[in-house]
């Protein structure tokens, strides 16, 4: 075993992360739990950092690829006509857009990643408007790439960026006074800030530690975006895909994106797609080629993804979401009301967060959970450990989970 891990220290890049905090070597998993190389399970409470929504190993996104390989489908098609993307297409419309009334939304597959498609929602906004500012909001992230990074506000990952990261105006989330402030700066002449190409923001901040924004915040977002001549741009990549119990995170705010970006999820099995969902309007703007990607036709995600979404077809699937949601945050209530040291927690469907004083106390946790075979991670600047197991955990590992949780915490804490 050792051996093994001394393969990756030796070869793999400094860059590594999660390896660190979860140091073994997995050899197998289903659903929500992993199985390392000493046959030891381990319970996921991180789904892949929220791709996962459905769990390792889909039963029946595994058998939906296992048939499509045998049949030679068609696995790498960069934007060329497939079944397997018609099938997508048009399982992702019927299920998902017109419910919603957004039918005739345009859907554009973009790189293999969320930080890709954000890149091309951005491309389009100033594409559209002509304007090069973008606002985006504190603790927001939308991913690594230059333009991406250049909204996401934390300074951890910023730092490394070696080039200015410009045109951005920083917002507060979910705060009033502030966006007024914004309104006000740009209405007037002489502030100096010019209108922008668009508003970006999660209506459910993950990696910002579970910050949900206010119906009436999002709507006063929303009517600025439009009153200046910006697009307004939602980023559910992971909010979306069923993580609140909802297939997007804002179908309970009654708002009318420009742009929707997703991501993680939305893959079913865990392999990469990542999707703007663009008004045509100003999906037209695009000329052909203007925004590729190499592996934006990945047949695999297709296929498991229209799995994915046929889990949408009716509310059963949402209404266990909610079900398993309350039981997590019933456990973390009880921590809350127990010990000091939790500051809050919070919550919307089975995406939930438990803040605690520092990043020193988060850390020691997660190292315990990790000694108590639990995997789960922390966000934000460190002081938030975020739940986000898969949708699909049975009840029985999902209080085992649970339980392991409580352990670790009571080790550090009790």
């Amino acid at each position: 075993m050792q051996n093994e891990m001394n393969t990756f220290e030796k070869y793999e890049s400094e860059i590594r992360a999660y390896c660190r905090a979860v140091p073994t070597v997995f050899k197998s998993a289903k659903n929500a739990v992993m199985i390392d190389e000493n046959n030891d399970d381990y319970i996921d409470f991180f789904a892949g950092a929220g791709v996962l929504n459905f769990g390792h190993n889909n039963q029946k996104m595994q058998d939906a690829i296992i048939e499509f390989i045998k049949n030679d489908g068609v696995i790498q098609s960069l934007d060329m006509f497939t079944d397997v993307k018609r099938d997508f297409i048009q399982s992702f419309v019927k299920t998902i857009l017109e419910p919603r009334g957004m039918g005739n939304y345009k859907l554009q597959f973009t790189g293999p990643t969320g930080t890709n498609a954000v890149e091309a929602a951005l491309k389009l906004a100033r594409k559209v408007t002509g304007r090069t500012e973008v606002v985006a909001f504190h603790r927001g992230f939308h991913g690594m790439t230059l333009g991406a990074l250049a909204c996401t506000a934390n300074n951890a990952f910023r730092s490394s960026s070696g080039v200015p990261l410009n045109n951005v105006i920083r917002g507060t989330f979910n705060d009033m006074h502030a966006l007024e402030l914004i309104r006000q700066q740009i209405e007037h002449t002489g502030s100096g800030l010019t209108a922008p190409a668009a508003f970006i923001v999660e209506t459910l901040q993950a990696e910002g530690g579970v910050h949900e924004a206010s119906k009436e915040w999002i709507h006063a977002v929303q009517k600025l975006a439009h009153d200046t001549g910006a697009l307004f741009i939602i980023d559910d990549i992971q909010g979306a895909s069923g993580r609140t119990g909802s297939y997007f995170s804002f179908d309970d705010m009654d708002i009318d994106p420009d742009i929707i970006i997703l991501a993680k999820g939305l893959g079913g099995i865990g392999t990469p797609i990542g999707m703007c969902v663009n008004k045509p309007e100003y999906d037209k703007a695009w000329s052909p080629g203007q925004h590729t990607g190499t592996f934006r036709g990945q047949g695999l995600s297709y296929v498991a993804g229209k799995v994915g979404i046929d889990f949408f077809k009716d509310e059963t699937f949402n209404n266990e979401t909610i079900r398993k949601g309350k039981i997590i945050r019933a456990t973390l209530d009880e921590l809350n009301s127990k010990y000091s040291q939790v500051a809050s927690v919070r919550q919307k469907g089975m995406m939930l967060a438990i803040q605690f004083d520092t990043p020193v106390t988060s850390k020691a946790i997660t190292t315990k959970c990790f000694e108590n075979k639990l995997i789960i991670g922390a966000c934000s600047t460190g002081e938030i450990i975020k739940f986000i197991p898969p949708l699909t955990i049975e009840d029985e590992t999902l209080k085992e989970g649970l339980n392991r949780f409580v352990k670790s915490v009571e080790a550090i804490l009790g």
